[in-house]
C-alpha cells in the first residue's frame, strides 16, 4: 500500500510532521473526497476486514465505504505519516438506545494534542475535535464521566443530543469482523435497509438515498427524485466519484 496514492486520493501533500494543522487538512480532505457508503452491502459483495482490500477499493477504485473501512483505513494512513493512532470502539445511540460495543469504529490520534478523528461516520464533524471534555467546538462537544465519554451533536433548537458512546481501550481491526459482519447481512442493521452514499461539500453536503438526491447548501435543502436505476448510477458518477 502507497501513502503517496492515497493522499493523492485526498488531493493532500506529505505533511511535514504528524502535527495538528495536518491532521485538520488530512480529517477534512477525506470527508470531501471519500464517500460514506454501503453499497456493496447491497451488490451482495462481502466487506472483509483486511487493509489491503479497504485500500484497493478506496484508493484504487476511488470508493467510499462504511466505519470499519474508512476509520480503519484512514488509521492506517495517519500511523504512516507518522501520527500514533488507536482504535476505539462506540456504542451509537439509535432509535431503540444505546447500541453494542463494536458497533461503530472512531479513533484516537496523537501528535502534537490528544483528537477523536472520525470519517466514518456520515454526516457528522467535519475537523478532529480535541480528546478533552468541555467546549464546544462546530455544533459538538465531548463529556467523559467515569471512564466514558459521549460525544454529542447541537440540534437545532440548541438542546445536546448524545451521537455515541466510548472508551479510550484500544482494539485491533479484527476485533471488529463480528460486528462488520452482523452489518452486512443481519435485517435489522441500518446498512441493509437501503442504499446510501454522502459526501461533505465545500457549501454543505450530498446524500444519494436510494433513489432519492438530497443537496443541502447554506442551510437550504433540495431533494429531487431520480427516474431509476440509469439515473441512479449516473447519479454516483457525477456526484460521488463512485463507477460500480
Amino acid at each position: 500500500m502507497d501513502p503517496a496514492a492515497y493522499l493523492e486520493r485526498l488531493g493532500c501533500i506529505f505533511p511535514a510532521r504528524p502535527d495538528a494543522q495536518s491532521l485538520r487538512r488530512l480529517h477534512l480532505a477525506h470527508l470531501r473526497c471519500v464517500p460514506f457508503e454501503n453499497l456493496d452491502i447491497h451488490l451482495g459483495r462481502p466487506i472483509r476486514l483486511l487493509l489491503p482490500l479497504q485500500y484497493d477499493k478506496i484508493v484504487g477504485r476511488r470508493r467510499g465505504g462504511f466505519c470499519y473501512e474508512l476509520n480503519g483505513l484512514f488509521a492506517w494512513l495517519l500511523a504512516s505519516l507518522g501520527y500514533r493512532v488507536e482504535l476505539l470502539s462506540a456504542r451509537v445511540y439509535g432509535p431503540q438506545g444505546l447500541g453494542p460495543e463494536l458497533d461503530h469504529l472512531t479513533l484516537r490520534v496523537r501528535g502534537e494534542g490528544d483528537w477523536l478523528a472520525d470519517v466514518g461516520f456520515g454526516d457528522s464533524f467535519l475537523e478532529p475535535l480535541p480528546l478533552a471534555p468541555g467546549t464546544p467546538a462546530a455544533g459538538y462537544r465531548l463529556t467523559e464521566a467515569a471512564g466514558q465519554w459521549t460525544l454529542h451533536q447541537q440540534q437545532a433548537g440548541g438542546e445536546w443530543a448524545p451521537q455515541y458512546l466510548f472508551s479510550l481501550r484500544p482494539h485491533r481491526l479484527e476485533d471488529f469482523a463480528p460486528a462488520c459482519l452482523f452489518h452486512q447481512t443481519d435485517p435489522s442493521s441500518p446498512f441493509t435497509c437501503k442504499r446510501v452514499c454522502t459526501l461533505a461539500t465545500p457549501q454543505g453536503r450530498r446524500t444519494l438515498s436510494e433513489l432519492k438526491l438530497i443537496t443541502t447548501a447554506g442551510g437550504s435543502r433540495h431533494e429531487r427524485l431520480l427516474a431509476g436505476e440509469a439515473e441512479w448510477r449516473e447519479a454516483l458518477r457525477q456526484h460521488f466519484g463512485v463507477v460500480l
